[in-house]
């Protein structure tokens, strides 16, 4: 077995989370910046982009230090309702002012099987370790997370940052996600879960063995820190609801 490293936070509502982490991401973005000059942040779609918009009245970031990609993505069109990046256009990106170049999105120009390897060697030409700054991960309730399902074969995969799914279980059927290699370089991963319907999924992930775990539960960084912010509902299940600081 091994110990499950999360550092879990579980807040009253949504209105206090979505404040804690702002606060946390303009955190991880000073210490991206004093170290390396940028900020390389990947987002999840689904009710997380929601919790982001208060970043849109901070006066204390320089949003051309900010290079954006997303954990998955719908192959659809960019302006498509299911895409995770019109979602995040609409409650963030769009009042801010990050350059679009730096927005890394999906090209649904091309096959699904193209567009995975397009991206990974666009983001690979941003960023050549591949080691974000940040990753901001959702948890579905059936204990997904990126489009990473139970019991499919992407769990296993292994030999690229980037892959292609064309039989999700939830649709649409075709996606882009990150796989575990790239989820593993991250300096830091959050896992953003509300919900009184996601208590199992959130005991299981929390669970120390990783053969009893969820998708979202077998994100385990090498190196990097891994935190969960929970709403009171989601963590009614844990035997221990104290807050840990996410700061640390």
């Amino acid at each position: 077995m091994t110990e499950c490293p999360a550092l879990v936070q579980v807040f009253d509502d949504n209105v206090e989370l979505g404040k804690r982490l702002c606060s946390f991401v303009k955190d991880r973005y000073d210490e991206a910046v004093a170290s390396r000059g940028k900020f390389h942040v990947a987002v999840s779609g689904g009710s997380l982009p929601k919790f982001l918009k208060g970043l849109s009245k901070r006066q204390d970031i320089d949003w051309t230090k900010w290079w954006v990609y997303f954990c998955d993505e719908r192959y659809v069109p960019n302006d498509d309702p299911d895409s995770n990046y019109g979602a995040l256009k609409q409650v963030l990106l769009d009042d801010i002012s990050i350059p679009d170049c730096q927005i890394l999105k999906i090209n649904s120009s091309v096959s699904v099987e193209e567009a995975a390897k397009e991206y990974e060697k666009k983001m690979r030409e941003q960023l050549p370790t591949m080691d974000l700054d940040l990753a901001l991960c959702g948890m579905g309730p059936d204990g997904h997370t990126c489009s990473l399902f139970p019991g499919h074969a992407l769990l296993s995969e292994d030999s690229v940052d980037i892959a292609p799914i064309s039989d999700s279980p939830k649709p649409p059927p075709k996606r882009i996600t990150m796989t575990y290699r790239l989820l593993r370089k991250c300096h830091q991963v959050v896992f953003v879960v509300t919900g009184e319907s996601k208590v199992p999924m959130v005991v299981s992930s929390l669970h120390d063995d990783l053969d009893k775990t969820t998708p979202a539960g077998r994100v385990r960084p090498d190196s990097g820190k891994l935190f969960w912010f929970l709403d009171s509902k989601a963590a009614a299940g844990l035997p221990d609801r104290a807050a840990t600081p996410a700061a640390n």
